[in-house]
């Protein structure tokens, strides 16, 4: 579906749930124009407050995991709203590959309002041609428009380019995936001085963003941080090509 069909679609989607009844998308009770009911918010399960500074990991004890000090990614922090896991996922779900844009301002919201680091810049996590074709959208860009809206920060959906269409992450070992995106990502804009957020719907390893932010500090920008609407617990990620040793970006 092309872009221009996808947001047609969407907008004859809020003009239906404007006339008739709007019900949960999880539980399918009666609700406001809201998405989802508030018993049903209740049980989004939200990150621990115990987790890494910098990369969102939930952690035991200590500021920073293992895996950060060891090797220090690109990007500075990660501001997670959720966990990934039931319902979150089927939520992430429904509006990435089921396309219905109606649930991103609500996750966009979620994410807005768990958000501490500053930016100047928002970047959506570009998607290669070829999968924004079969998508109909990008879902980092849509969440990053009602971002942008709603804090005041402007966005740059055409600052990066995906020049090679990867194969998807999942499945792919910790070294893998951070092979699989080497070179994928190419900055157009002058972002120097500039404390950018990449925004994107979920995180596991953290090596699509690590990529994309080490393309941005290459383009002048001074500090990076992750916006994600959901961070997986994610497995260890020892040899998984991260930044350099500490020191290093």
């Amino acid at each position: 579906m092309s872009n221009w069909a996808q947001t047609v679609l969407n907008r004859c989607t809020h003009a239906v749930q404007a006339i008739l009844p709007a019900h949960c998308v999880l539980c399918g009770v009666g609700t406001s124009a809201a998405r989802v009911c508030g018993a049903c918010a209740a049980t989004l399960p939200r990150m621990p407050l115990e987790r890494c500074e910098r990369c969102a990991s939930p952690l035991p004890a200590g500021s920073t995991c293992g895996q950060c000090l060891e090797r220090l990614p690109h990007y500075d922090a990660v501001s997670a709203a959720y966990a990934y896991d039931f319902p979150v996922d089927a939520l992430i779900q429904a509006y990435k590959y089921g396309g219905d844009l109606t649930l991103a301002p609500l996750l966009a919201r979620a994410l807005a309002d768990t958000l501490s680091d500053p930016a100047q810049t928002i970047i959506p996590m570009p998607l290669s041609p070829q999968r924004q074709r079969s998508r109909g959208f990008n879902q980092a860009q849509e969440l990053a428009r009602h971002l942008g809206r709603s804090l005041g920060v402007t966005v740059l959906p055409s600052a990066c380019r995906k020049v090679a269409d990867t194969p998807p992450q999942a499945g792919l070992s910790l070294a893998a995936r951070a092979r699989n995106v080497r070179g994928a990502f190419v900055c157009d804009a002058d972002l120097s001085g500039q404390c950018v957020a990449i925004v994107d719907d979920v995180m596991t390893t953290g090596a699509t963003l690590n990529e994309l932010a080490r393309v941005l500090k290459r383009a002048g920008a001074t500090r990076v941080s992750g916006w994600v609407v959901a961070r997986t617990a994610g497995p260890r990620r020892q040899n998984s090509g991260f930044g350099g040793r500490v020191g290093r970006t």
